[in-house]
């Protein structure tokens, strides 16, 4: 059996590969479509942030070096209004370039030359996680309140209006009523974190939660997160810390309470 056959998905994910090089585009096509998906090429970068608008793919195959549009500032103008996952395609391998990949709103970075069966691998583990919210989504009751009835979607004694509400339904944070503009990447960490409110979780142990595929990456991925993370909460939040550092071990979520209530800052 050839190392591309593969059983195909009941119903296949529109991916959108964008490369300007044409047979790379195609073999990562071929390898994708073999997987079941439907799959589109575009070798410019300029149309990208429309045709996302108008199609809402399921996942980008993203070059980060185009013409007509950088990879980076296509990522970053995605994320303005989407949370479709990204996987960056580069031939820049120095670990500062992967890490402005993920501050950019990339959920993977995959370095040329690359393997195109490890790369549809990456893809179709990130498909799957997208598909487990998605299942519970269409499970949930249509008729239910806004707030979670789960009491770990909620943190703090305050009314979850108040402080941080994760909604893993529709995969949506808010801190006191206001939404945070997290990408996929940065909801889970935030979900592990908050789950276990005073645990210390080592950069290895948040590693194991942000990615199931057992991809490899280095620990220094888990702090671009963190720091991402901890502006949008400030924003959210001025004056607190939620997210706090343990010299030599990892982080560690201390909880948010809302603007006014006691103690807060």
């Amino acid at each position: 059996m050839s190392d591309l056959s593969s059983t195909a998905p009941a119903s296949p994910a529109r991916i959108l590969v964008v490369e300007d090089e044409p047979r790379l585009a195609q073999l990562v096509h071929d390898y994708l479509v073999r997987d079941g998906h439907d799959c589109v090429q575009l070798h410019d970068g300029s149309g990208v942030v429309d045709w996302v608008r108008e199609h809402a793919p399921d996942l980008l195959v993203l070059d980060l070096m185009l013409p007509g549009r950088d990879g980076l500032s296509i990522c970053q103008a995605l994320r303005s209004f989407s949370d479709v996952p990204i996987v960056m395609v580069t031939a820049r391998v120095e670990e500062v370039d992967r890490l402005i990949g993920l501050e950019a709103g990339a959920d993977d970075y995959v370095c040329k030359p690359f393997s195109p069966r490890e790369l549809a691998a990456r893809v179709k583990a990130i498909l799957r996680r997208r598909g487990r919210w998605a299942r519970a989504a269409a499970a949930a009751d249509p008729g239910a309140p806004v707030a979670p009835a789960d009491p770990t979607k909620a943190i703090g004694s305050d009314p979850p209006s108040t402080g941080l509400c994760l909604d893993t339904d529709r995969h949506v944070a808010t801190v006191a009523g206001r939404r945070l503009d997290l990408t996929p990447a940065e909801f889970r960490l935030l979900k592990a974190l908050s789950d276990a409110p005073g645990r210390v979780f080592s950069r290895d142990q948040l590693l194991d939660r942000l990615h199931d595929d057992q991809r490899a990456l280095s620990d220094r991925t888990v702090d671009s997160h963190v720091k991402n993370l901890r502006r949008k909460l400030e924003q959210a939040c001025p004056g607190q810390e939620p997210i706090r550092s343990i010299y030599g071990v990892g982080y560690r979520f201390d909880g948010v309470e809302a603007a006014g209530s006691p103690g807060a800052a």
